[in-house]
Parts: structure tokens; sequence; C-alpha cells
């Protein structure tokens, strides 16, 4: 509705009241819109554990079976149409973390190529790469079959920042400076002269990779560069318990079947469902509740909604990959504004800014929690935390 910028949020509110005569009403009726016979209409939480393996859960067995084989092959052909050399194939996304739906399966796909070693030729080269290969698929028959199982694939290529096998060593050069009497990692990315070599640990090259993000001024160089820890984001997410990720289908879900749909006059809502937060979120959310194997998928998703409701108290950070004392995780931490929800694997990545209307969230979640699923429902151990939010 308007570009203009604001510092509070009172000021964006009375903004918005006095030149575009934007009620609570409105705000309201603009990002509401819940799809009919909705989860959230369920009335006890065995009505929703059936909704869930009905209707959100993927199938399982053969079906499960057939769809892993149609992957794999889309992979293999994705690959084969690349027109350039690839290094290494990484994948990610809802079907490789397994927190897909029955609705969509989502695969990213990153082809690495040291074509892409140059930064300054790999934007144009980027673009012309990926063109040739959405032309070299839709002239493969899986291009032109309309009645096949469908999967939201996400492709992209870039240089590999991190190594063909991040799990061993690899030779790197360090560098000394004299006058600041500290050692520098050099890896030809990170555009610093080489002299002496040695070899170096994974771990040091990621730290000198979240260096190279904080320092990028560059969003989009700063994006490609981060695809090299796409396996970490998986690796964090796959190590949730199956009830965790039954959680974050049904939030998912909530997501894609809450909100109005996106309309030119209509920004005030999600423009995407925020897939990777979600799991964090849920995650975060679980682990405050103790970890607990089984738990009550009615009580998770209470809690979670509860917590999206005030949403400026969401400050979340991992230190499973940097350290508390890593210099640029104190700057960023230092920096921050709320809703923070710090990726784990990279701590200059704000997954919060994903989203475009905390506001428009908080009040759908607002509604949710009135809806007949929540209605009658009494927190229970272990959530008993939840009734101070």
């Amino acid at each position: 509705m308007c570009s203009r910028h604001f510092g509070t949020v009172l000021g964006r509110e009375k903004h918005e009241i006095q030149e575009h005569h934007f009620t609570a009403s409105k705000r309201a009726q603009m990002s509401t819109g819940f799809s009919p016979y909705n989860m959230l209409e369920c009335k006890s939480s065995q009505e929703l554990q059936r909704f869930a393996d009905e209707k959100i859960r993927p199938s399982s067995g053969p079906l499960s079976a057939a769809c892993a084989a149609e992957v794999i092959a889309l992979l293999e052909l994705i690959q084969a149409c690349f027109p350039l050399p690839t290094s290494r194939v990484i994948q990610g996304g809802s079907f490789i973390k397994g927190t897909d739906t029955q609705e969509c399966s989502e695969i990213d796909v990153v082809l690495f190529s040291d074509v892409f070693a140059n930064v300054k030729l790999c934007k144009k080269q980027l673009k012309e790469s990926l063109d040739a290969l959405r032309k070299n698929l839709k002239q493969t028959s899986h291009g032109n079959s309309g009645n096949l199982h469908s999967h939201s694939f996400e492709v992209m290529t870039y240089y590999d920042i991190l190594g063909p096998t991040p799990s061993t060593e690899v030779p790197a050069f360090i560098l000394y400076d004299k006058l600041k009497g500290r050692y520098y990692l050099w890896v030809e990315v990170l555009n610093i002269r080489k002299e002496n070599l040695r070899k170096f640990k994974p771990t040091d090259l990621k730290l000198h990779l979240y260096r190279k993000l904080y320092l990028c001024d560059d969003s989009d160089e700063a994006q490609l560069c981060a695809l090299a820890l796409l396996p970490y984001q998986v690796d964090f997410v796959k190590a949730s318990v199956m009830r965790v990720k039954e959680l974050i289908r049904l939030m998912i879900h909530w997501f894609r079947t809450s909100f109005a749909k996106t309309t030119e006059e209509n920004k005030y809502v999600p423009e995407t469902s925020p897939t990777y937060t979600v799991e964090l979120l849920s995650i975060h959310v679980w682990e405050l509740a103790g970890k607990p194997l089984f738990f009550s998928l009615v009580q998770g998703m209470r809690a979670i909604l509860k917590l999206l409701v005030q949403y400026a108290e969401i400050d979340v950070v991992w230190h499973r990959h940097y350290h508390p004392k890593f210099p640029i995780f104190v700057k960023v931490n230092r920096k921050h504004t709320r809703p923070f929800i710090l990726d784990p694997v990279n701590p200059t990545a704000n997954m919060c800014d994903s989203c475009n209307a905390w506001d428009e969230v908080a009040h759908v979640a607002r509604c949710s929690l009135e809806k007949p699923l929540f209605s009658r429902v009494r927190v229970m151990a272990p959530w008993l935390f939840t009734d101070n939010w």
C-alpha cells in the first residue's frame, strides 16, 4: 500500500490510519483467509491427529518409494541438462529434510561449477546457464507431461566455496599480518594474496566464509555464497525427532491455509510460506519444552501460535556452528532487532527477515487460537511455561 518506512510500529499505525484510513477491521479483513474445512475446526487432539495422518503427512509404502524414485530421476535429469560441468551437487528443501506435506514437496538443488569461480562473470553466466537448463528441461518428456506427480524444484548454481569434501582436510594458505599480529586463512574466493601453503580444518574455512558473508555489501552475492551452507541446514532440521517434524508440517499447513492471498493492493500478508523459519521456530519451542520425544500436537501448535502473537519477544540463537564469543556473532547479536531467529549455521542471517508482515502474522495467530481446536484446551506439562506468554 505504501513504500514509506517508519522507525516504530506506532508511527506506522498512525500513518496507516491518517493517510490510508487503515483500521483494525480492515487489517483483519486483509490478513485472514482461513480455507474451508480448515484443521483449526477440529474439536479434539484425536481429530487433529486424524487430519494430520490423512491430509498432511506424505504417503508411505509403494507410493512413497515411487515418489523418491521420481525425485532421484529428476535430480539426475537436471544435472544432465545443465550446460556446464559440475563439481558437486547438494540438495535441500522440505522433501530432503523430511518436513514435506502431501500438498507440496520442496526440493532445493545447488549445482556447483568451477566456471563460477570468477565472481565478476558469475551473474551473467548464472542467468545464461539457468536459462539453458530451463530450455533443456522443457524439451524432455518430463517437461511436457501434465499428469505426473509434481514437485517444487528450486535450482541454483555457484562456485563451491567450502570444497567438494567439507568433512576432510583440504589445502589452503595461511597469511600472517605483521601489523595486526594475526594469521589469516586464504582461499581464492576471499581475494587474499596467497603465501605459505598449510592444511586447515573445514570449520576454519566455514568461519572465514562467515566473515565474507558479514562483510559482503552485495545481497545477491551473499545469498550465492551462503548456498554452501545448505547441507548444514538440512542436518540441523533432520536431527529433530519425528514428532517435531509432524508439528512442523502442521505449522507449514497453517501458513498456507490461514492467510489471505497476496494482491497488488494487499501486501499485508506473508509473501511466501517461510518454511525454514517455521522449522526453526518449531524446533525452538520444542527445546523450550525440554525436547520431549512424545507430546500433544495441539499443545505444540498452541505454544507456537502464542509466541507468534507476541512476536517481538522472539529471540532465538543456537551455538552449534559458531561460538558465543565469535566476533561476527557478537556484532550481529548486539545490533539485532526482534523478531530474531538467527540461522543456526549462518550467524549473519536473521531468518525472521523472510517475513514482511509480522503484525498480520500475529493477528492471524490470535484469531487461530480462538478456533474450536484450541478453545477448550488446557495447558499441560511440559508446556506450562506458555502461560506466561
